[in-house]
């Protein structure tokens, strides 16, 4: 059997759906094989483009999302969503080729070591020099990216050893069983719940998983405890719960920041200090029970008291049936800190001003779209706001990466959802500059027929370090450009551009968009005045006052 043929024989065992690929002549064997496959390929138009679908894939379906390059600089184009797989949990297996090994053809041309480059950005890199280990291989590189922590794991297919022949044989895919946490230390997370005064939940991007969001769940349903969540744990628990407390955006001075302040006990369940801390602990200060399916990486920021190592759900289903609510308990702060919440965030849903208000944007999606329909986020200032201020109903429909946040991802990743989910309607919002990173893949959504409103947050800037400027006391210097016609540009790629003039002008734009077939593009003036009076200046006096 030639060996290209078996590598995508191999792939279909493990039940790869998609391959997301910018091919190169080191391909061709593969890409050959691949062309009477049950995968789909899918062209992009850049390296990046392909990787954060893929990243996306695995995020959403657990599966690893499978991506293919050319050697050299198409390797080197995948850096970037190796590392926001990797960081982010999300599994991902990347395929790079390569010049033959057995003979140079070419010496050093376009030659560099991808191997050794990816292992530092991945749980498994391997150059395949033998085609009778392409099974094996493969296999175990799927393991790996499956296991937790999920990432990233990267193939180098040489193009001598993809056309060898080989024996013809895929190996069984089995499952992992992630173990039960020990008993004595679910017991001592009962006792240390049940001795606080003032416990508080936290909800992490590891706790993502539709079992243990109803585990989580019943858990709050039962004690009452208040929680909150990261960016990446977002809607784990429908947030229109009425013990939720809001979303740590910020490093601190906000209002959720005032809840952990006073809590004397955070119950940590699937947070990942890749994620930035939405807590800084100190000796002497309020304990910390860390439940995930790793223990703790030990920081001087965050040094658990108690690990509770193993299955997630199992762990908190174990606590909940053997907790009851307890009379000490005290959550008359956390319910004015959820008061004042409320207040804050439903300030400007209703400012008509134009330029937009990311708030109003927030609050318009919020109304206009169904609980189970999706937004991506790309990488900018408004990712605060919807951090802060989109209420999820439901988990994974508010996809942000708050762990390597990469400008560029926000497309790409609305293009996978869309392919995912083409009953549902998907909304990107993007900053202008984070939105030209990749804007390309435009032309792929085009191409493959995708119902996509694609929202672009115009200040002709990068708003987000302009917004970190300003609060350093810094003079306004070097962060403002110049773009396209956004409108031209949608059109030249065969989607539809528009550019509203005023709040009532964008709800009409925005209802035809969700509502018509095809691919739309909004060009939507924003307005980030208050960035800095409210995230900066506002909030920590509001805070100081609780």
């Amino acid at each position: 059997m030639k060996a290209s043929d078996l590598f995508v024989k191999a792939l279909e065992n493990e039940g790869v759906e998609y391959i997301f690929a910018v091919p190169g002549e080191e391909n061709l064997d593969l890409l050959q094989s691949l062309k009477n496959s049950s995968i789909k390929l899918i062209l992009n138009r850049h390296e990046q483009g392909a990787g954060f679908m893929a990243a996306t894939y695995g995020r959403l379906t657990g599966k690893p999302g499978v991506c293919m390059a050319t050697l050299g600089p198409g390797a080197t184009n995948l850096v970037t969503p190796a590392a926001y797989a990797q960081l982010g949990g999300m599994p991902m297996m990347m395929i790079t080729g390569q010049k033959p090994i057995k003979k140079s053809k070419q010496a050093r041309f376009q030659i560099i070591d991808v191997v050794d480059m990816m292992r530092p950005i991945t749980k498994y890199t391997k150059q395949i020099v033998n085609s009778n280990n392409i099974a094996s291989q493969i296999r175990e590189a799927f393991r790996i990216a499956i296991e937790e922590k999920p990432g990233a794991v990267h193939l180098e297919f040489p193009e001598d050893i993809a056309q060898e022949d080989c024996e013809d044989i895929v190996f069984e895919v089995t499952g992992h069983i992630i173990p039960n946490p020990d008993d004595k230390a679910t017991d001592q997370a009962i006792k240390m719940i049940q001795d606080a005064k003032m416990p508080l939940l936290l909800i992490g991007a590891g706790a993502n998983r539709k079992i243990t969001c109803d585990a989580l769940k019943s858990f709050v349903d039962q004690t009452g405890i208040y929680f909150f969540n990261t960016q990446m744990g977002k809607g784990v628990i429908d947030e229109r719960h009425p013990q939720y407390l809001g979303t740590a955006a910020l490093s601190s001075n906000d209002f959720v920041h005032a809840a952990i302040e006073a809590a004397d006990l955070i119950i940590n369940v699937g947070h990942d200090v890749i994620e930035k801390p939405p807590f800084f602990m100190k000796q002497g200060g309020k304990k910390v029970i860390h439940i995930n399916f790793s223990p703790a990486e030990v920081d001087p920021v965050y040094f658990p008291q108690l690990n509770v190592v193993g299955d997630i759900t199992n762990a908190i289903k174990k606590i909940t049936s053997n907790i009851a609510k307890q009379s000490h308990w005290e959550f008359e702060f956390f319910e004015k800190v959820k008061k004042e919440v409320a207040s804050h965030l439903s300030k400007y849903f209703e400012d008509e001003r134009f330029p937009t208000l990311p708030q109003r944007l927030v609050n318009i999606l919020r109304n206009k779209l169904a609980s189970e329909d999706f937004i991506t986020l790309d990488n900018g200032v408004y990712k605060l706001w919807f951090a802060r201020n989109y209420v999820c109903h439901q988990p994974n429909t508010l996809l942000l990466d708050n762990a390597l946040a990469s400008m560029g991802a926000g497309l790409p990743s609305a293009m996978m959802v869309k392919i995912l989910n083409p009953e549902k309607r998907v909304v990107s919002v993007c900053g202008d500059g984070g939105f030209m990173m990749n804007s390309q893949e435009m032309e792929t959504a085009v191409r493959l027929g995708l119902n996509l409103t694609v929202i672009i947050l115009n200040d002709s800037a990068y708003g987000m370090i302009k917004w970190k400027q300003e609060d350093m006391g810094f003079e306004d210097f070097g962060l403002d450009y110049k773009n396209p016609d956004f409108v031209k540009y949608a059109e030249s790629y065969g989607a539809n551009g528009y550019r509203p003039e005023s709040d009532g002008d964008f709800q009409k734009i925005l209802d035809h968009c969700l509502n018509t077939d095809g691919v739309h593009l909004i060009d939507l003036p924003v307005d980030y005045s208050l960035n800095h009076p409210i995230l900066n200046v506002m909030l920590k006096e509001k805070v100081d006052k609780l």
